[in-house]
């Protein structure tokens, strides 16, 4: 019998951990997720709370086994998957199938696989995160829901095969709409006004814009417009009645990461994705 049974998700990781803990302990992998839904049927209960019906994932009996058996023959047992919602899921999910209640002090987390961050988590275990667990369970009944419900919509409408989801189906309305608010735009021709104007005492320089007569606010819609305008403002006098002084702050953009260096690059220099990165590594 082990002193500790630490299960993490990857055997790369689980052999790295084995020099940090010792003899006394022993680290194996779960290999991602070992329950999900079905893929059959929705595996939801849409009328009972849609409470998910999880099965053993096919394939991983062995490794169920495999970790029942191992947890059997340790005093106590971590469960150390990602710090994420995912790997929360699973840390819930081994709790259910080993028989190890899920308030118990039995998860770990680091964010790092060095010596000192593991043992540093090991000292301090804490309970499964609920929270996470139903994060990453919202997730998954949302997706199989909508997936259920629309994907054979598209096979129908559009293509056999293709699948739909809760965050690409709604990213499509959003593109559809949009989309019909463009065709149903009905362009207005508008002009403006600019004058060059300049102090005689210190000769600065600025531009002015033509707002309306009177205080009152003219919109101009064709050459016509403007030319009535500018017949008005034929040898007129200009006189500034008032000014306002101030001071504003811009802080710098932020740097850059590699989507915004790769817009900016093509926006201002029409330069292609492949393009910027080759660029950019040149300075790395």
């Amino acid at each position: 019998m082990v002193d500790k049974l630490v299960i993490v998700e990857s055997p790369a990781k689980a052999n790295t951990i084995k020099k940090f803990l010792g003899g006394k302990s022993k680290v194996v992998a779960s290999m991602g997720h070992i329950r999900d839904l079905p893929k059959s049927k929705m595996g939801i209960d849409i009328e009972h709370d849609f409470e998910p019906q999880y099965i053993n994932i096919r394939g991983k009996a062995p490794l169920i086994n495999s970790l029942k058996k191992d947890a059997k023959n340790a005093k106590k047992v971590y469960l150390a998957t990602d710090p994420d919602r995912e790997g929360e899921a699973i840390a819930w999910h081994l709790a259910y199938l080993l028989g190890i209640d899920q308030n118990s002090i039995c998860r770990v987390t680091f964010n790092e696989i060095t010596k000192d961050a593991v043992k540093n988590a090991m000292q301090n275990p804490r309970q499964i995160d609920l929270n996470l667990t139903d994060a990453q369970q919202a997730r998954r009944v949302l997706d199989r829901i909508v997936g259920y419900k629309i994907s054979p919509v598209l096979w129908k409408k559009v293509k056999r095969g293709l699948s739909a989801g809760r965050v690409q189906s709604v990213a499509v309305a959003l593109i559809v709409e949009r989309e019909e608010e463009i065709e149903k735009f009905i362009p207005e021709e508008y002009w403006n006004i600019y004058l060059k104007a300049s102090d005689k005492k210190t000769k600065t320089k600025f531009d002015c814009k033509f707002i309306g007569k009177d205080k009152k606010k003219i919109e101009l819609h064709c050459k016509e417009d403007v030319d009535k305008v500018l017949a008005d403002l034929e040898g007129a006098k200009y006189q500034v009645v008032d000014i306002k002084k101030g001071e504003k702050k811009r802080n710098p953009a932020p740097p850059f990461t590699t989507s915004t260096m790769q817009q900016e690059a093509s926006r201002k220099l029409n330069f292609a994705i492949k393009k910027t990165m080759s660029v950019a590594q040149r300075f790395i």
